[in-house]
């Protein structure tokens, strides 16, 4: 996907970038490439890759849930790496609010960069786990809205996101081929935890890969014992 495929692209889904914006792709593009040399955030870097794979997927997930476009809301988005989804629904959306996690100090050093490169405001960088970030009160359940990308399935990810997210706010499942069979899977998980799903689509990338957005709402408070410590979804997910 070329820059003016990607531009064209958003515009066909009924979003339009400035050329301030265009510009911020570019230079996140730039930043990404450079830093991948000696930090290791991401096996795509060919361009056409990047615009298509990393930036137009990240900004998928507002074609579905469009209070992501015209919302001051509050996004947190775990284990999120180079930045994606956030930072790219950043530029697109300048007005939403988002706080990136990771547990890597040079990935968080990466972020940093960025946000200062292309003058983003509202946005906020944690260093630490989802486990122990999840259990402190400023972060617990105060979030419109809760992602992660490529971190783990659905069943151990539901215990990494819907603890930071507020009542009547979503826990938004970005996923592959094999969305709906993590589901199924983790369809404990989500209710232990708060969550119900409210709807799931189905879509393809320009290139033909499959993608999944499952939208699932937050009912009720997740109980004290969740995130469980460091370590433990993973091994000993729900359910």
């Amino acid at each position: 996907m070329t820059v003016d495929e990607f531009i064209s692209a958003l515009k066909n889904a009924g979003m339009t970038l400035t050329e301030k914006q265009i510009q911020q792709f570019e230079q996140y593009y730039a930043l990404l490439v450079a830093t991948n040399e000696h930090v290791n955030l991401t096996a795509i870097t060919e361009k056409n890759d990047v615009y298509l794979k990393h930036f137009y997927d990240s900004l998928t997930v507002a074609q579905y849930e469009t209070a992501l476009q015209d919302s001051h809301g509050t996004l947190i988005d775990v284990g999120t790496g180079a930045g994606f989804p956030s930072l790219p629904l950043k530029i697109a959306y300048p007005n939403l609010n988002i706080t990136m996690v990771d547990a890597l100090k040079k990935r968080v050093n990466f972020l940093q960069e960025v946000v200062t490169t292309l003058g983003l405001s509202g946005v906020t960088i944690v260093h630490g786990r989802a486990e122990d970030i999840g259990q402190d009160p400023k972060y617990r359940e105060q979030f419109d809205f809760a992602t992660a990308r490529a971190v783990a399935r659905t069943s151990v990810l539901a215990e990494y996101t819907l603890p930071f997210v507020k009542i009547g706010g979503e826990f938004l499942v970005m996923k592959g081929a094999a969305a709906e069979q993590e589901l199924a899977d983790g369809q404990q998980a989500l209710a232990t935890l708060g969550g119900q799903l409210r709807d799931a689509y189905e879509f393809t990338l320009p290139n033909g890969d499959t993608r999944f957005v499952q939208i699932v709402a937050k009912t009720k408070k997740t109980p004290k014992k969740y995130p469980r410590q460091a370590g433990t979804p993973s091994k000993k997910p729900i359910g």
